[in-house]
């Protein structure tokens, strides 16, 4: 049997899973749960595929795409319930739409470059879903970072844009100086103001460096909290409270295990790549 074929059949055998889990002799859980219910584990796996995709953790990748398109046939169920839609119209509704928008692979067009095929998918979905804006469609519900992000690519599309990162960076800059001196004057309304023109502006640095903002903000919490617990554990098998401790004791503790960890990166970079030298 092709894999095509076998895909298939395996997508609608999860289809019938959900179908028989909702059914009236299905699962309980299964039968009381909403869609905000789904919703929540929706955004929830999307999270986690994204973490274990980020590890390289081809694993736990597998596992956690197949739990975001189960919670895709099971929101997709609960429209077809209500009678609104089926799975076969959101596939066939995706299907026209990826052959429409890339008319120079299923069409006649000539073949574009990147940027000359990106103008073209916003320029067709602004007619298509006939907004008056470019930035008509963007998805409120998004969390601020990925909003930012998105706002500045579709302004981008415009031409309305820094020439380089380095650009952008000068705009942070210039956002500090002004945060600074909003501190200075401990004008709560501006500060705040500020504090939030210094953040998009570093968004903008990082869509200009292809960096998405969201990604690497959860890798510098990850990196935080890796750290703290290390401090954690530092001062426990010293006997030491972390409230009893000065600020410079901390300090110091915080920059030794930083100076570690990068000397373990850096050791596990050079272990790799020997191995790939071997090969």
């Amino acid at each position: 049997m092709k894999k095509s074929s076998r895909c298939g059949l395996l997508f609608q055998e999860l289809v019938s899973i959900i179908g028989r889990l909702r059914s009236p002799s299905g699962c309980p859980w299964d039968k009381a749960r909403t869609k905000a219910d789904i919703l929540n584990y929706f955004l929830e796996e999307v999270y986690e595929a994204v973490e274990a995709i980020k590890g390289r953790n081809q694993e736990a990748a597998k596992e956690e795409l197949g739990d975001v398109l189960m919670e895709v046939v099971f929101l997709a169920r609960f429209y077809e319930e209500a009678g609104q839609f089926s799975l076969t119209d959101v596939l066939e509704g995706i299907n026209r739409k990826m052959k429409e928008r890339h008319p120079h692979v299923f069409g006649e067009k000539k073949a574009y470059t990147s940027q000359e095929i990106t103008e073209y998918w916003l320029k067709h979905k602004q007619m298509e879903k006939r907004r008056q804006s470019i930035l008509d469609g963007l998805p409120a519900s998004a969390p601020a970072l990925i909003y930012a992000y998105l706002l500045g690519q579709r302004a981008a599309s415009q031409g309305f844009d820094w020439p380089e990162a380095l650009a952008a960076l000068k705009k942070v800059k210039e956002e500090t100086r002004e945060l600074e001196e909003s501190l200075k004057k401990k004008h709560h309304q501006q500060i705040a103001e500020e504090l939030g023109d210094a953040f998009f502006s570093l968004v903008n640095v990082c869509r200009l460096t292809g960096v998405n903002p969201e990604i690497v903000l959860r890798q510098a919490n990850k990196k935080f909290e890796k750290r703290f617990r290390l401090l954690e554990r530092e001062l426990k098998k010293d006997g030491k409270k972390m409230g009893e401790c000065s600020m410079e004791e901390l300090d110091r503790i915080w920059e030794r295990i930083k100076k570690e960890n990068r000397g373990r990166r850096k050791a596990g970079k050079s272990s790799l790549r020997n191995k790939s030298l071997r090969r």
